[in-house]
């Protein structure tokens, strides 16, 4: 295992896993996110993104997470593991609500000087609320990587499931040993 593409949906605790694993391993950490969203929460250029992955990418290691379906095929082409963080709908939810009300509370600085903005948390729109998104893409994601899973195209894979925080302290552990 020393490229890592680290799926989930939003507040799962795929940075989280991500950072441990990539610090356990020795190798770098890269968020999708901060690739993407560039200052005032402007999406890069397709052409940029896909170059900075290529970049990310390029080294004899890497923990990557991010969802991003316009560079996943080029990220799994190059890995060796892809690990799901799935945890439950409502457990994500929690999750997810509060951190983005500590983010606000506390207006820490995501990628490129973005921050979450109060005002999102009353928005319905997606692209707007990461609360929604994250409600909203829940079956998405299920669907996409259990799809993923057995898709013969990726067989050469080995695909990680992790269904709770127990099985991933368990995972990080046993790279331990």
């Amino acid at each position: 295992m020393r490229k890592v593409s680290v799926v989930g949906g939003p507040g799962s605790g795929k940075s989280t896993m991500a950072a441990e694993l990539a610090g356990r391993l020795g190798v770098p950490h890269v968020e999708l996110d901060g690739l993407f969203h560039q200052p005032g929460w402007q999406p890069a250029a397709a052409d940029d993104f896909q170059a900075s992955v290529a970049d990310a990418i390029a080294g004899d290691g890497w923990v990557i997470d991010g969802n991003y379906s316009a560079v996943q095929e080029t990220i799994w082409q190059h890995a060796d593991t892809v690990i799901w963080y799935d945890l439950p709908r409502r457990q994500v939810m929690r999750q997810v609500i509060w951190r983005t009300l500590r983010r606000m509370a506390y207006r820490v600085e995501l990628w490129n000087g973005n921050r979450e903005r109060w005002s999102n948390l009353f928005s319905r729109d997606p692209e707007n609320s990461i609360i929604v998104w994250a409600w909203q893409k829940h079956p998405y994601y299920r669907r996409r990587y259990r799809a993923a899973m057995v898709d013969p195209r990726w067989s050469r894979l080995r695909f990680v499931r992790v269904t709770s925080h127990t099985q991933a302290r368990r995972l990080l552990h046993d790279l331990d040993r």
